[in-house]
């Protein structure tokens, strides 16, 4: 009876741990703007530890969001952040490694707040490899039953019934699907998000008053 009562708790013990692992981590990004949570996937592993490392390494405190674009996205990762002067040239800067594309492709698709990789273009990165550190929340936009048709239809492509009701509830970048890899999604302060998408931008879609990400820390599962 003993042994089994043992045996049991062990049961119980592991069940446990394994429930622990599978839970997903979660980002607070503090901007001057305001705080955004974000989880991260389980199913894109490269990308959640990386940016769990990049985070842990205060990479990501003092940039800036140096391209937002309204009903598209807001972007961020720059290793080194650009001076605040709104003549300041502004020049991209990746960390010199890539990440394996991890795109899970139709679960995970471009709906308004998740959280995504960027990448160079097809014509010079066919595997579609990310970007070590830089990172996009999609905010893009509304579509209707037609337009989604039609997108459909130029793309060849289908939509699930999720995807579509997405689309046109919550709003999105369908155009986007299927070639980034999005690791994650906002919890947490998508008001924020709005916020940000909402700046006004100079003709590079850089915010005339700058956007910072003060810090950023892993919070307790």
């Amino acid at each position: 009876m003993k042994r089994i009562l043992i045996m049991f708790y062990i049961a119980l013990f592991s069940i446990s741990v394994s429930a622990e692992d599978n839970k997903e981590s979660k980002v607070l990004i503090v901007t001057n703007m305001g705080k955004i949570t974000v989880k991260l996937y389980n199913e894109t592993p490269l990308h959640r530890d990386n940016f769990i490392k990049l985070v842990q390494e205060n990479k990501y405190d003092s940039i800036m969001f140096h391209r937002v674009k309204k009903q598209f996205m807001i972007q961020a990762g720059e290793k080194y952040a650009p001076s605040d002067s709104v003549n300041a040239h502004f020049v991209d800067k990746d960390l010199d490694y890539k990440v394996p594309a991890e795109i899970v492709y139709p679960k995970y698709f471009h709906e308004r707040g998740q959280l995504c990789a960027a990448r160079m273009g097809d014509d010079v990165n066919p595997e579609r490899a990310s970007s070590a550190n830089q990172f996009y929340i999609v905010t893009g936009k509304h579509f209707t039953d037609h337009e989604l048709d039609k997108m459909e239809k130029e793309k060849n492509i289908k939509l699930t019934p999720e995807q579509r009701e997405a689309y046109k509830i919550t709003g999105g970048a369908p155009h986007l699907d299927g070639a980034y890899t999005i690791f994650g999604e906002v919890v947490k302060g998508i008001h924020v998000v709005n916020k940000i998408e909402l700046v006004i931008t100079d003709n590079n879609d850089y915010p005339i008053k700058p956007v910072r990400i003060k810090t950023m820390k892993i919070l307790k599962k």
